[in-house]
């Protein structure tokens, strides 16, 4: 029962966080605009053509709730490939998913072609089809440690060839850099609702097999309490794995949210991914957040940077405390 209602206070205390930081992120910038105001643009009191409605609609709230679902998304992926790989380290861009994407993109800018967001979104798919491929045993069953290993290894591979447009990219090399750290400046509402229907993809995934992640988690023989550890681990890692292919299509490259918050969170609430994957969500998203304000408070610095500066610490603090 106390662990139940320590979830449900943590559960509230995260979406309360949550609602503030959106409601101060949304109000602060180059133009202060005052709660009340907020509010008489999203209950439309205020009209859609003064200017704190064009601002707060078109630009602040789209990138607000981009950033949001964005952390929403790398955290609970981050859940999910840390229970089924077994390794503490994993996080969405484990598989290459991120190499694969950022290939991708990088090719799109170097050539200059457009919708670049969906060149990134067919490498990272690529490169999540190529790590499976690899990884599977000689049953057709991938083990974590397979997966791993080809996921280094491809990353690396695309890791070189991402190295290989910079250098003939010529003027478009900042662009490129800038893509690779992450940003939300461009984010729009369509990025909104790719981002969440995305987080709730990872949601469902997380809930719905939840009890097979405690045991896969746990490293118990799955079969013998009654789990398809192979079924289960493919839909987990291909679900997770896609919803951060959209978002890193969407935003760029951000480290540390999935690999630190799942940690924090696991803390708080327990090994229970019941419990673990809304949490670190909610989590993710609160993160991100308030980085995205943070990056934009000082300039529009890319986000990616905000979080390492933040993650990075955090997870040293993390393994000193585990020793």
């Amino acid at each position: 029962m106390n662990a139940r209602i320590n979830f449900t206070a943590a559960l509230l205390g995260l979406s309360v966080l949550l609602v503030i930081s959106l409601a101060w992120v949304i109000s602060v910038g180059e133009v202060n605009i005052p709660r009340d105001d907020i509010l008489g643009v999203l209950t439309g009191r205020i009209p859609s053509s003064d200017t704190r409605s064009m601002i707060i609609l078109s630009i602040r709230l789209p990138r607000a709730l981009a950033a949001a679902s964005a952390g929403a998304v790398l955290a609970g992926s981050g859940v999910i490939f840390q229970g089924v790989l077994l390794n503490p380290l994993a996080e969405p861009y484990t598989l290459g998913v991120a190499t694969g994407a950022a290939l991708g993109a990088s090719l799109a800018i170097t050539l200059r072609l457009p919708l670049v967001s969906v060149f990134a979104f067919l490498g990272g798919i690529s490169a999540l089809w190529l790590v499976w491929i690899l990884g599977r045993g000689s049953r057709d069953k991938a083990s974590p440690t397979r997966l791993i290993l080809a996921g280094v290894i491809v990353g690396s591979i695309l890791g070189a060839g991402i190295t290989l447009i910079k250098a003939l990219a010529g003027d478009q090399v900042g662009i490129i850099v800038l893509w690779l750290l992450g940003s939300f400046s461009l984010s729009n509402w369509q990025d909104v609702w790719w981002g969440s229907a995305s987080a709730l993809a990872v949601l469902a995934l997380g809930l719905f097999w939840a009890r097979d992640l405690d045991i896969m988690s746990s490293g118990a023989d799955a079969a013998s309490l009654g789990v398809d550890e192979r079924k289960a681990a493919g839909f987990l890692l291909l679900g997770s794995s896609l919803a951060t292919a959209v978002v890193v299509s969407l935003c760029g490259i951000i480290g540390f949210v999935g690999l630190v918050v799942p940690h924090l969170v696991r803390i708080l609430s327990g090994p229970s991914h019941a419990r673990l994957v809304p949490l670190s969500i909610l989590g993710g998203a609160l993160l991100l957040l308030l980085a995205d304000a943070t990056a934009r408070s000082l300039g529009e610095l890319p986000v990616g940077v905000i979080t390492a500066l933040i993650g990075g610490p955090i997870f040293c603090f993390l393994l000193w405390r585990e020793r």
